[in-house]
């Protein structure tokens, strides 16, 4: 384990808040998905982003690496995927007579899936072990995954024909699942200006985002993070929260202990960001919906009656009651 030291940690949180305004730069309106995913940056989690085409989702992705100075990739996730497309296959080289491990797009630091449920189970599996273990096993041997690493994976909340919708127990691979909306009008405006005067989603550099922030920063923040003190009741409200949602008559699956752990991780990195060395009931009601959303699944009744999983999440949060 790294040594604490406070003055870096205070470095690095101001680093990494300015994340957002520096994304902002060339991502409107998308400040509540990119603190998302800067939470999970601190928690070494990967993130499921929804949202329709064209809200920049990878662009949001490229900026964030910019800002955050690591090296990323992106695939697009197609049926003929192969998963040696993704974490790399063995090459023969005729000049050396011998074998040698050629690594696929999955050895970078901020990997972005695009349209992870486009792709055969086979290929999602071969992704989400890489994500669960940090490590590529080819030939026998294990090669590490750079540190840090994150996968940010996309899927269209409305084109599901020619899928292959991810089952429960890898959708719970990912720490947050994270809702892109279409922009406020004002929003959208200002998008069109800076199109009209000459903005180029490929130019990050011409749009003025730069790194405001380093790998090192993040390692930083990561061990304040694990030096959160969270009291017994709001350990007890996570726990509650979390068994609340095995007994809802809408639900037929509720979020597992893996769910409890991730929600105490997220709030524990929310409390730091926003400056506090100790978790209040507000950093878990914040992210309960993101962090369980996916983990919980809706009984075919209530679905036809038009309940969204996040509607039954906030009736929990509403029902359970918090710790003063």
């Amino acid at each position: 384990m790294t040594s604490f030291v406070p003055g870096e940690a205070t470095a690095a949180r101001d680093a990494l808040q300015r994340l957002r305004s520096e994304v902002a730069k060339a991502v409107v309106g998308q400040d509540a998905v990119v603190g998302g995913v800067v939470i999970a940056l601190l928690c070494g989690g990967h993130v499921l982003l929804e949202g329709v085409p064209g809200v920049a989702k990878t662009l949001l992705v490229r900026a964030l690496a910019t800002a955050l100075d690591v090296d990323t990739k992106r695939v697009q996730f197609t049926p003929d995927l192969m998963p040696g497309d993704v974490t790399g296959s063995m090459i023969y080289d005729a000049r050396a007579a011998a074998f040698s491990f050629r690594p696929g797009p999955i050895f970078t630091s901020l990997l972005l899936a695009d349209e992870i449920n486009r792709t055969p189970p086979k290929t999602q599996a071969a992704l989400l072990e890489a994500m669960e273990e940090r490590t590529v096993s080819t030939d026998g041997e294990s090669r590490r995954l750079p540190e840090p690493f994150i996968v940010v994976a996309t899927q269209n909340p409305i084109e599901y024909e020619g899928t292959y919708p991810l089952p429960e127990a890898q959708l719970d691979r990912f720490l947050l699942k994270l809702a892109v909306p279409l922009p406020e009008r004002a929003e959208e405006l200002g998008v069109l200006r800076a199109h009209h005067h000459g903005f180029d989603p490929r130019d990050l550099k011409a749009a003025g985002v730069g790194p405001v922030a380093s790998a090192a920063d993040l390692a930083a923040g990561r061990e304040a993070v694990r030096r959160v003190a969270v009291a017994d009741p709001v350990l007890e409200y996570i726990v509650d929260l979390c068994r609340a949602t095995r007994v809802a008559p809408a639900l037929e699956l509720g979020a597992s202990p893996r769910g409890t752990t991730a929600l105490l991780a997220v709030a524990k990195a929310r409390a730091w960001l926003s400056g506090r060395e100790y978790v209040i009931p507000d950093d878990v009601q914040a992210f309960a919906v993101p962090v369980l959303r996916h983990r919980v699944r809706l009984r075919a009744e209530a679905e036809l009656d038009g309940v969204t999983t996040a509607s039954v999440l906030r009736s929990v949060l509403g029902a359970v009651p918090a710790p003063r």
